[in-house]
């Protein structure tokens, strides 16, 4: 065993595992958050098909998932339906892990449910984007699943696409989203809670040649597929990467670069709150919230319950 080795094994784990600790709550907290989720994972079991709605317009949703968050996917859909009344369309995308049995509680949401396969995207990824002429973004779509919800629902495609992370939940009529739905006219996304691109701001606007807007958050992203330059965002990887590393927040500074400069459809944070606080997640007063980093604890211990059908 190495020094380096020896100190990632016996020192930075056990201190990160700690860290992440005292962030949750400490051990009994995180052990109700895991009941919780297995909760919430149990009572998505009991779901069936998507509301409809006579005389509603139909909307198209674009989401990836997997076996480790099919049940989130399930309870954003479905409050998403409710809150907005409106008949969804849900284009789901496989992360590479949704088994026969993951498709057919996916196939309970209703008809309208299309899954696109591991096996179909890696067949429009090798025909679209050949390794050898794009090798950074496939080794970031092999190695960084995030940067999927860019390549897998635009790749190939064309028109506007809302893509939509799982761990959101609807709890009033989310009217910003189901206008540009309906009416799409230029990009749209989510307000962050503090900015985190992971890249510094000086080389975002130097490869994309304007400013970059603050706060921007991909929870919620509304682009167009057709005008996508892969060519672009392939130069952009190697050059951020290349530069400043490889960042957990890459896709995020990506759609920030993509968007420079334009004019953006925003939802306001106030109604669409990312990483809610304890009181906001127990007692909604906002239209949606988008559950990431510590506000995971509140997700699964309580705010999925306020969804629940006759809650």
């Amino acid at each position: 065993m190495t020094p380096g080795q020896f100190a990632l094994r016996f020192f930075y784990t056990p201190v990160g595992r700690l860290k992440q600790c005292i962030r949750e709550g400490g051990p009994w907290a995180q052990r109700k958050t895991e009941r919780g989720r297995q909760e919430m994972e149990a009572a998505a079991e009991r779901f069936g098909a998507l509301p409809t709605f006579d005389n509603a317009p139909v909307v198209t949703l674009h989401l990836m998932t997997g076996r480790r968050f099919w049940y989130q996917t399930v309870f954003c859909l479905h409050s998403f339906a409710e809150a907005a009344r409106v008949n969804i369309a849900p284009e789901i995308y496989d992360d590479g892990s949704i088994d026969a049995g993951c498709r057919e509680r996916l196939l309970r949401l209703g008809p309208r449910v299309k899954i696109h396969s591991a096996s179909e995207l890696r067949v429009r990824l090798d025909a679209h984007l050949p390794a050898d002429r794009f090798p950074v973004l496939r080794e970031r779509w092999e190695n960084y699943p995030n940067i999927r919800k860019l390549i897998d629902v635009h790749l190939a495609s064309s028109g506007w696409k809302l893509v939509i992370d799982s761990d959101l939940l609807f709890f009033r009529e989310p009217t910003v989203l189901v206008d540009w739905l309906l009416h799409p006219m230029q990009p749209l996304h989510a307000v962050d809670c503090t900015e985190s691109y992971g890249y510094s701001r000086g080389l975002m606007q130097e490869l994309a040649g304007g400013p970059i807007g603050p706060l921007i958050n991909v929870g919620l992203c509304g682009l167009r597929s057709d005008e996508l330059d892969w060519e672009k965002l392939e130069h952009w990887c190697a050059q951020l990467i290349g530069r400043e590393r490889t960042n957990y927040y890459l896709e995020q500074a990506l759609v920030a670069m993509l968007v420079s400069g334009r004019t953006c459809t925003i939802a306001p944070a106030k109604d669409y709150v990312t990483m809610p606080s304890r009181d906001e997640a127990t007692r909604p007063t906002a239209v949606m919230h988008h559950y990431v980093d510590t506000s995971k604890r509140w997700y699964f211990q309580t705010a999925w319950r306020r969804v629940l059908p006759g809650s």
